[in-house]
C-alpha cells in the first residue's frame, strides 16, 4: 500500500471545529424555575429570591445583593436563611438563645431586645431566624450556585493518599 493510497479520501480545509467548554446542569432548570416550586417557603418573589442568592454567591454582601433584587436588606437575609446560606442572623450566639427563652415565653419582649442587645430590626430577623428552619427544598434547589463544580481541593486528582507511600 504506497503513501498516495493510505491519503486518498484525507482533506485539508481551513475551517477549525469550533471548541468550547463543556458545561453540565444537571438540575435541568434555571435558578428561577427551581424557586418557584418552592415560593410558599420564600418571603419574596422567586425572581428576586436568585437574584439574592446569586449575588451573595459572588461575594456581594446582603445588603448590595438586596439592592440588586430591589427588596429590603431583612427580606433578603431572610430569604438567604430559608435557602440554606448560614451566618445571615445578626445576633450572637449568646443573644440567639434569649431570643429563644423569649420565644419560649420565658421572657418579655422589652427584656429580651434589652439582654440582646440588638436593635428593633437586628431582633426581628434574629426572631425570625430562630424561628423559622432553612428549607430543604430550597436548599436542594440553590445548592449548586457558586459552586464550580470541581473539588474541593484542586489538586486533589494530582497528588496521591498518604498510604501510597508506604
Amino acid at each position: 500500500m504506497s503513501l498516495e493510497e493510505i491519503a486518498a479520501g484525507i482533506e485539508v480545509t481551513a475551517e477549525q471545529e469550533a471548541r468550547g467548554v463543556a458545561a453540565v446542569d444537571e438540575t435541568g432548570a434555571d435558578l428561577v424555575e427551581r424557586l418557584r416550586d418552592h415560593t410558599g417557603a420564600l418571603p419574596c418573589t422567586p425572581e428576586a429570591a436568585a437574584t439574592v442568592v446569586e449575588t451573595h454567591a459572588s461575594g456581594t454582601s446582603v445588603g448590595e445583593s438586596a439592592r440588586e433584587a430591589g427588596i429590603a436588606p431583612v427580606t433578603a437575609a431572610k430569604a438567604l436563611h430559608r435557602c440554606g446560606v448560614s451566618g445571615v442572623t445578626p445576633l450572637s450566639p449568646m443573644a440567639r438563645e434569649i431570643v429563644r427563652d423569649w420565644q419560649a415565653g420565658e421572657l418579655t419582649r422589652a427584656e429580651a431586645v434589652e439582654l440582646t442587645g440588638a436593635s428593633e430590626a437586628e431582633f426581628a430577623l434574629g426572631s425570625y431566624v430562630e424561628s423559622h428552619e432553612p428549607d430543604p427544598g430550597l436548599s436542594a434547589a440553590v445548592a449548586d450556585v457558586g459552586s464550580t463544580g470541581a473539588e474541593q481541593d484542586p489538586l486533589a486528582d494530582a497528588v496521591g493518599d498518604v498510604d501510597e507511600l508506604f
